[in-house]
């Protein structure tokens, strides 16, 4: 067997494509791959199958996965093919999707590398520049969302938490996300946290099978942006308040009391992290210094104590016993005349109904805020991303559950008889 023949079994081409001659470059570090149809091959028309002759040909050079450390490119004829009925024709080529200057497989192990470690870094180990990887990912990202199917959705977790992009012409930007709180999957991203994203959403969910009216519930915090936009979208929707921004509102009553009291109580200065924690959290430092704060007379330390109490309100055994607790723990915080506090009871019980759903369907955005994290945690590695477009990216193939049906090859499918992906 001739090397040629090597290389076309190698790569799983199939008749009539074939290696017709390698160059190697041991000082460049390259390996160029020649790949060509054979004489008088003819091809099927990309719209109707019909067997048609070439019309004529164009040169193209791929990237291909490296030949040891050498870089690889497979460069071809591609014709375009003349149907009787569809006119001329370009022909797909088995081992690369339209558009692209990549292989199947090179984009496979770098969609696979992506998932692991920061983009940057995947195009220093494949010798690549990231932008070109970036458009990569778009591409499979976009091909992956539209097989996305929403017909099942019911209920939603909205995420207003923002993720923040790093820009010198442009400042700081925001992403939202909506979650499907039953399959904890993500369903869409987009840049913006006010009403429009809600309706950003109701056109993505339309568009992938989903019926507004079927969204029963959600899962939000209390930013007021977010209320309007669903309860505009979705007519049969019912707010869940979150309970983890419900505390996260309390600890930051607290926090408000202490700065204003340690204006006159040095002693307070480098204790805000013992009021936000619970007690079964602290260090023995925290709580040694924390319990000879509490035998004060201190606004904060009573602050702390109706932060305390407050966490009760989700142990209450049904919503009628929720309700009760919930009115006199805003009278007693109205009562205590500490402003943060008693602005805090005010919130609750504007959005007192919100804030008991949650011991109908028991809904938290403990989900999201794990997303959030592996989202920031990706971030970090990569030391910001450049664009939202980018992070939205990111945010689905960490938790959109995507499936890349184009790129089977790098799991033992024969490159040749690979189907490229629409563009």
């Amino acid at each position: 067997m001739d090397t040629n023949a090597l290389f076309t079994m190698a790569l799983g081409l199939q008749a009539p494509w074939e290696v017709k001659s390698l160059d190697f470059n041991p000082a460049d570090r390259r390996l160029d791959i020649l790949v060509d149809f054979q004489r008088g091959a003819s091809f099927p028309c990309p719209v109707c199958g019909q067997s048609s002759k070439v019309h004529d040909t164009e040169e193209k050079t791929w990237r291909h996965l490296d030949f040891f450390q050498h870089a690889a490119y497979l460069t071809a004829r591609v014709p375009r093919c003349k149907c009787d009925e569809h006119g001329v024709k370009q022909v797909p080529v088995p081992w690369a999707r339209e558009g692209s200057g990549f292989t199947l497989l090179f984009e496979a192990l770098a969609m696979t590398l992506v998932q692991a470690m920061p983009v940057a870094a995947v195009a220093r180990i494949m010798g690549e520049h990231d932008t070109r990887l970036w458009r990569v990912l778009h591409h499979y990202v976009k091909e992956g969302r539209k097989a996305k199917d929403m017909a099942a959705v019911t209920q939603i977790g909205v995420d207003d938490e923002t993720h923040c992009v790093e820009s010198s012409r442009r400042g700081q930007n925001y992403i939202t996300l909506f979650m499907d709180m039953a399959t904890r999957t993500l369903l869409f991203a987009t840049e913006g946290g006010d009403t429009a994203t809600a309706k950003a959403f109701k056109e993505d969910l339309i568009a992938h099978g989903g019926k507004p009216e079927n969204i029963e519930e959600a899962c939000i915090d209390m930013h007021q942006a977010f209320i309007n936009g669903l309860q505009a979208y979705f007519p049969n929707i019912h707010l869940t308040f979150d309970r983890f921004h419900v505390m996260k509102m309390a600890n930051e009553a607290v926090d408000q009391v202490r700065r204003i009291e340690a204006k006159e109580h040095p002693e307070l200065k480098r204790t805000r992290y013992c009021w936000l924690k619970n007690p079964s959290n602290l260090s023995r430092r925290q709580r040694e210094r924390l319990d000879d704060l509490k035998c004060s007379n201190l606004r904060t330390a009573e602050a702390y104590r109706m932060k305390l109490t407050l966490q009760d309100f989700y142990e209450q055994a049904n919503p009628t016993a929720a309700a009760t607790f919930l009115e006199e723990w805003c009278e007693m915080a109205t009562e205590s005349e500490m402003l943060p506090f008693v602005k805090f009871a005010q919130t609750l019980r504007d959005h007192a109904a919100g804030v008991l759903r949650w011991f109908v369907k028991g809904l938290t955005n403990g989900i999201l805020e794990g997303i959030n994290s592996l989202i920031q945690a990706a971030k970090a590695k990569a030391r910001g991303y450049r664009t939202t477009r980018n992070i939205i990216a990111m945010a689905y193939l960490i938790a959109g559950k995507l499936r890349f049906d184009g790129l089977e090859p790098l799991w033992g499918s024969p490159l040749g008889s690979a189907t490229p992906s629409p563009t």
